[in-house]
């Protein structure tokens, strides 16, 4: 007996945007991604964090005493978008499944917002002992 089912390239459940290559895939990419922060914007913490980004980011060149200074006041701003763009996927995906309430379903978005919460304090930490190493 042969087996009958179609290649993977060739099944019914084939995604195109896995038979694009090199720079078209990357602009699909691109497009994916600008979609993404876009659905962030849509949320209030992400819109209020970025916001924040876009006063924190200037102010830590000015803060930093050298170039890793500056760059770990970055990071830090930079890593609470992104673990609050983790959790609106987290928590749009627990959605997805449905709107009754679950206990699994509250542990994901519970762990998500306190992954928010790490990254936030993370940050606060490294702003307040930048401004402290400044002011000293």
């Amino acid at each position: 007996m042969t087996d009958q089912r179609p290649a993977a390239s060739e099944s019914s459940f084939d995604n195109p945007h896995k038979r694009r290559h090199g720079l078209v895939r990357l602009w699909h990419a691109l497009g994916h991604s600008v979609a993404g922060l876009r659905a962030g914007w849509a949320e209030k913490a992400f819109r209020l964090e970025a916001l924040m980004a876009i006063v924190l980011v200037p102010l830590a060149v000015w803060l930093g005493r050298s170039w890793v200074e500056a760059a770990l006041l970055v990071a830090s701003v930079v890593a609470v978008l992104v673990v609050e763009l983790l959790n609106t996927a987290v928590e749009s995906a627990i959605d997805r499944v449905g709107p009754q309430w679950h206990a699994l379903s509250k542990r994901a978005k519970d762990l998500g917002s306190a992954a928010v919460l790490l990254a936030l304090l993370f940050c606060g930490g490294v702003w307040l002992a930048a401004l402290l190493a400044r002011i000293a």
